[in-house]
């Protein structure tokens, strides 16, 4: 059976939404929880897991509005994974959406990409 994940917002953690049929996971709001490694844990696991099957292509939309150091190396190192199996011939596609005037999240999206080489990262500048 696939593995579907949703975990509603808080006012200190994201929106979480995976669907393992679809090859699909979102992430949405503000992350700046005290300990957001916990948070977490349960969706790094299934990552692991799921980039471990044959699955071809997996697409991540990342819709954050704020968050803390903490989560961007989260993301970083979520990122650098998907980066990792997409130079192995996988298709991964992330999404950075965000309001062309939160220039600290543009900026951050335009950091990932430099330092992302095999995945399709695009940053996408949402209507307002």
């Amino acid at each position: 059976m696939p593995f579907i994940l949703e975990k509603e917002k808080t006012a200190s953690t994201p929106y979480v939404f995976i669907d393992e049929e679809k090859r699909y996971m979102k992430i949405a709001g503000e992350s700046y929880h005290e300990n957001i490694v916990s948070f977490f844990e349960e969706i790094n696991l299934w990552l692991k897991k799921f980039l471990q099957t044959n699955y071809g292509e997996l697409t991540v939309d990342c819709e954050l509005e704020y968050f803390n150091s903490s989560t961007s190396k989260l993301l970083y190192n979520i990122f650098a994974i998907l980066d990792d199996e997409a130079s192995k011939g996988k298709r991964i596609t992330v999404n950075w959406i965000t309001s062309p005037d939160n220039e600290i999240i543009v900026e951050c999206g335009e950091d990932y990409l430099d330092e992302m080489n095999y995945i399709s990262f695009n940053i996408i500048n949402k209507q307002l």
